[in-house]
């Protein structure tokens, strides 16, 4: 009898799990070029730096907001031809998952939603900009977000060690 309690307790809690798009909008837009006209006068010869950037922040019970910042910048010659900071965000309900799920919802999955919208926008203006087109790689959230975790974890280890008397 206790198996079964447990089992119809198991089923409706993950009948109760929720998760679901509110929405996703650009939260902020900056096309730079700093060298002006001149950029176009020299050679192209690109070099790209790609930094990604994640926050949430829960904005009602259940209710989360996740940013996903990029930030390109493209040198040529050694010079910079042009940056692009770009804020992609997203309003998602996650209801009833165990805090870790969440936390891993929150840290992959939602960014991984997010980056095909941001990444289109860095396309569309950078081809706008009259550069050739640039199209961003996919990136496995899964993989930075296990090493954001190690990170985490070795500097807990850090810490306690550190804090230990010898």
């Amino acid at each position: 009898m206790a198996k079964t309690q447990e089992t119809e307790t198991k089923n409706k809690s993950e009948d109760t799990r929720q998760f679901a798009i509110q929405r996703l909008y650009i939260k902020d837009f900056s096309f730079e070029l700093p060298g002006g006209a001149d950029t176009f006068s020299r050679e192209w010869n690109p070099q790209m730096n790609l930094d990604i950037h994640t926050d949430t922040s829960e904005i009602e019970a259940d209710t989360y907001e996740v940013i996903l910042k990029l930030t390109v910048t493209v040198k040529s010659q050694d010079q910079h031809a042009f940056v692009v900071e770009a804020t992609q965000a997203g309003i998602f309900t996650i209801k009833d998952f165990p805090q870790d799920q969440l936390s891993h919802f929150l840290g992959s999955y939602c960014p991984s939603i997010l980056y095909p919208y941001v990444r289109e926008a860095i396309t569309n203006i950078v081809t706008k900009a009259s550069f050739p087109q640039l199209v961003l790689a996919p990136i496995n959230f899964d993989a930075l977000y296990a090493k954001h975790l190690e990170q985490q974890e070795a500097e807990k280890d850090g810490s306690e060690s550190n804090g230990q008397s010898k």
